[in-house]
């Protein structure tokens, strides 16, 4: 599905990510973890199309990709959600959902003026795409809401919502549980499952919540110092000594070592 292949990005005199190659599933709810300056959100950017590559290479269903912007890395499927959710706050949930298909007929003037009724055919195509989405996501009572007015959680589920609008390749999950409470983060958690098992989505999630790690992703990389460090399920990870010693560092072990 997704291949990166021996990424490096600096930022003047810092490498940020340092030949990262790995591969995402299709199908596959994939973790990305790693210790504060790791290089996860700096390769998560570079995949988003916020940064090109200084080398290396990424490809989508064999298709390269690389260097790709934002919005051409939509229309090939590729969906990013954010840590801090981007909702268009004067609208409602529902107005949210259904700005997202691109390539609306009403969006053109001679259609609005002269095809009215394609447009309203595919206006009421939309709408109803976004009332299934909603149903799915157990957001109703939420429906007319303001999306200004949602708790982070739900900020959260809309944009996982504005994903399933548009049936993606790959949802890049940015720190879906920064700032959500844990009842909202199980919903959360129970959505990008039943996404996963029901409709086959693939997710490349990063994350710092362990928790919803092991709830949610098989395989788990892990990445260190710009570079892939370990892959492995969730148990596999947390019993690794290289992965424990990224995230504890030397000086404990040594500490540990010299108490023994």
């Amino acid at each position: 599905m997704l291949e990166i292949k021996n990424i490096h990005k600096n930022f003047g005199g810092l490498q940020a990510v340092n030949n990262a190659s790995m591969k995402v599933e299709k199908g596959s709810i994939t973790g990305l973890i790693g210790p504060n300056g790791a290089g996860k959100t700096t390769l998560f950017n570079t995949i988003a199309g916020v940064y090109s590559p200084d080398h290396g290479e990424i490809f989508l269903e064999n298709e390269n990709i690389t260097g790709l912007k934002s919005h051409e890395l939509f229309s090939k499927g590729v969906l990013r959600t954010f840590q801090i959710a981007h909702e268009f706050s004067t609208l409602t949930v529902l107005e949210n959902l259904m700005m997202v298909p691109s390539s609306q007929y009403g969006e053109k003037l001679i259609h609005a003026l002269f095809d009215n009724k394609k447009v309203k055919k595919q206006e009421e195509e939309i709408r109803e795409k976004a009332v299934e989405v909603i149903d799915f996501l157990n957001l109703n009572h939420l429906t007319q809401e303001l999306a200004g007015n949602l708790s982070g959680g739900q900020k959260k589920l809309l944009e996982l919502g504005r994903t399933m609008m548009v049936e993606p390749k790959i949802v890049l999950l940015d720190e879906v549980g920064a700032g959500v409470n844990r009842t909202l983060l199980n919903e959360i958690s129970d959505s990008i499952k039943r996404l996963n098992k029901e409709k086959n989505y693939t997710f490349f999630v990063i994350e710092h919540d362990m928790d919803l790690i092991e709830k949610i992703c098989d395989p788990v990389i892990v990445m260190a110092e710009g570079g892939v460090l370990f892959k492995g399920n969730f148990n596999e990870v947390r019993s690794n000594e290289e992965v424990i010693e990224a995230y504890l560092g030397r000086g404990i072990k040594s500490k540990n070592k010299d108490n023994d």
